[in-house]
């Protein structure tokens, strides 16, 4: 009854995460679940993969609704990340990140958080950083969108975080979004290869024949309800809140969380 108390509030603070920030909601899940179950990467990847797809589904109604999703540029993002994704769980999957091997795909993605909160920090200090251009649908090339959307696709399936921790910032640095509406882009692009990832991961678990203590789809279960409760909630917040105020509490979640996975995952490899 405890760890279902506790996975029902990591599901809300998960969804208000990813509804607020368009990046799913696995940044929060994998590394809280790390902390509360004990490490098991590629079960919580598993789990957080399936519960991407319904966290992401109040936060795109908000976006419709509020006018903010480029559907000419993500129209043009969709495909490339879902090929993709399949790729990126499959290297997930490789026997380098099994066993003790989970480690290094913890300090992965920690590095990687890291990478993406010093990307925005640096964004924030200069003159207008809250970011205010748009890329128009036209402007928008097949080379300029698989570039963004392989590496949304890659890491978000490698690492089990949804896509849009990478989404979100290649938008803004490579196609000149502005927050918002790299956020909304974000979480529609979720709603489609969180499916996709959620299927290989969830089949790659299933059949690897390690022994896991607990199943991903009960973790899943017990993280949804909760979950899209707070991305609905969230989502409510992105066309409110100021934008800089947004991409600052954006680059703190992104830091705290990369800390904690970096220092765990380096403390077992360094023993």
């Amino acid at each position: 009854m405890n760890e279902a108390i506790v996975l029902l509030g990591v599901g809300l603070v998960a969804g208000v995460a990813g509804g607020l920030f368009g990046i799913g909601g696995s940044i929060v899940m994998i590394p809280a679940m790390t902390w509360l179950l004990g490490p098991d990467q590629h079960l919580y990847q598993a789990a957080a993969m399936i519960v991407n797809f319904f966290l992401v589904l109040p936060a795109v109604r908000h976006h419709v609704r509020a006018g903010a999703i480029d559907r000419g540029v993500i129209s043009r993002l969709i495909p490339p990340a879902l090929g993709a994704m399949i790729v990126g769980v499959l290297l997930s999957e490789l026997s380098y990140f099994k066993g003790e091997g989970e480690a290094v795909l913890r300090l992965l993605f920690g590095a990687f958080v890291l990478a993406c909160a010093g990307v925005e920090a640096a964004r924030l200090a200069r003159p207008g950083g809250s970011g205010s251009g748009g890329e128009s649908a036209a402007a928008l090339t097949w080379p300029r969108a698989v570039f963004v959307a392989v590496p949304t696709g890659v890491i978000g399936g490698m690492l089990g975080v949804g896509g849009g921790v990478v989404a979100v910032p290649m938008q803004r640095r490579f196609l000149g979004m502005k927050l918002t509406t790299a956020i909304a882009n974000s979480s529609a692009t979720i709603a489609a290869t969180s499916i996709v990832g959620a299927v290989v991961k969830n089949w790659a678990v299933l059949t690897d024949g390690a022994t896991h203590a607990r199943s991903p789809f009960l973790l899943a279960a017990l993280l949804i309800p909760t979950a899209m409760a707070g991305s609905f909630f969230g989502a409510s917040l992105v066309h409110r809140l100021p934008r800089r105020k947004l991409a600052i509490g954006f680059v703190m979640l992104l830091m705290y969380v990369a800390g904690r996975m970096i220092h765990g995952a380096a403390s077992v490899l360094l023993t």
